[in-house]
């Protein structure tokens, strides 16, 4: 079977459109498809161009518009010509719209607009940069989160991904007769997040490492005993701290990051 061409469109960024198509397609695995975005798409002219194209290739569209009128001239052409299509946000404008009694401001962008919040998400994504591998035992006083575990347990991953939810986030490798930072020590156990996995998982995982920089993956990194002993003594640490602890072998980046943001909420509650 040919592969599968989605045609995002939008006239922001398409962000939102593409990741809905993303989850969506995550259900149909077995089959190749391909997306293409289309961003700021603001003008009939050009709308008309990329729905020729679409028409021309066949291709699913998805798309953002807060422009109603660009959104209904996609629905409509797309209805005409049997392609198949999904409106991402018009009907969420008008729930909305029902639930305020007010239409919307048809303002392209606004969520992705240069306001505070953006600044706080650069901010947060550099200081996941400066933080990283324990590179500034600082950072970790000043983090609103802290990872801890052993090398491939996708600490540097999560750390970037709860930075673009605008939390300051610093990680430390732990490995075997290290010294622990005592800045450590002095930071809320609540903000420390241990992350494990399971040793034939992180065998797996160095090992596919170690193919990927072109290297003999039988070595001292990858062998099981070697990773048992690191694991536990990680379990040590953990129950030393008295912090969360999460098994990433089996949970995405975006599974243990909404466990760590819940546990954030569940004490700021309880804090309050």
């Amino acid at each position: 079977m040919s592969a599968i061409k989605v045609f995002i469109l939008s006239d922001s960024i398409g962000e939102t459109a593409h990741n809905v198509a993303l989850a969506a397609a995550a259900q149909f695995s077995d089959y190749d498809i391909r997306y293409q975005r289309f961003p700021f798409v603001r003008t009939d002219s050009l709308l008309q161009t990329v729905l020729s194209q679409a028409l021309k290739e066949h291709a699913a569209i998805f798309h953002t518009f807060v422009d109603r009128r660009l959104s209904q001239i996609v629905n409509q052409f797309c209805e005409a010509h049997e392609l198949p299509y999904y409106d991402v946000i018009t009907p969420a404008l008008d729930t909305f719209s029902q639930i305020t009694h007010v239409q919307p401001s048809n303002h392209p962008g606004t969520v992705h607009a240069l306001n505070t919040n953006y600044f706080d998400r650069i901010n947060a994504i550099e200081f996941a940069v400066t933080y990283d591998d324990g590179k500034n035992p600082s950072g970790f006083l000043e983090a609103d989160v802290v990872l801890l575990g052993v090398s491939r347990t996708s600490k540097t991953p999560l750390s970037l991904y709860l930075a673009n939810r605008n939390l300051k986030v610093a990680n430390l490798p732990l490995v075997p007769q290290a010294q622990i930072p005592d800045e450590i020590w002095k930071v809320d156990r609540k903000k420390i997040f241990g992350l494990t996995n399971d040793p034939e998982k992180l065998n797996d995982i160095r090992r596919q490492r170690m193919v990927q920089y072109g290297l003999n993956p039988d070595t001292m990194y990858s062998n099981t005993d070697k990773i048992k002993a690191e694991l536990e003594y990680a379990d040590k640490i953990f129950k030393k701290i008295g912090c969360l602890v999460i098994n990433v072998a089996n949970k995405s980046i975006e599974e243990t990051a909404t466990l760590i943001t819940e546990s954030l909420n569940t004490d700021d509650t309880n804090n309050g």
